[in-house]
């Protein structure tokens, strides 16, 4: 499973839509098996969203999404502040820190986030 990567739909329209009820400006998301880009997909953005994918098969997919619920509610309520909550998501830590690291994917540990607070 740590070799697994996402089906990659690049140029769609479902990270614009997300953009109009979510406190950022989506350019792609991890959903399931699949990422969706509103345009190409870079380098670090694919490493990112592929910690997502990651994440999502560690708590069979609808788990993560729930605990990512809780997280960004948590921080809701801690910050006040929709973006600052997303921010402060572990999920979103773990994959901001980790989109640059240089084999991160190879090297990372399963349950990585866990070592991320809100």
């Amino acid at each position: 499973m740590k070799n697994w990567k996402p089906i990659v739909f690049e140029n769609s329209k479902i990270p614009v839509w997300l953009s109009k009820i979510t406190p950022i400006e989506v350019w792609a998301v991890s959903i399931f098996i699949f990422v969706f880009c509103r345009g190409e997909l870079d380098d670090t953005t694919r490493v990112h969203e592929t910690i997502h994918f990651q994440q999502q098969l560690e708590l069979l997919f609808v788990f993560q999404w729930v605990l990512y619920a809780f997280f960004w509610l948590f921080g809701l309520i801690k910050y006040r502040s929709a973006t600052k909550a997303y921010y402060g998501n572990p999920f979103e830590q773990e994959a901001y820190n980790g989109a640059t690291v240089t084999n991160y994917l190879q090297e990372r540990k399963r349950y990585s986030w866990w070592k991320y607070k809100v």
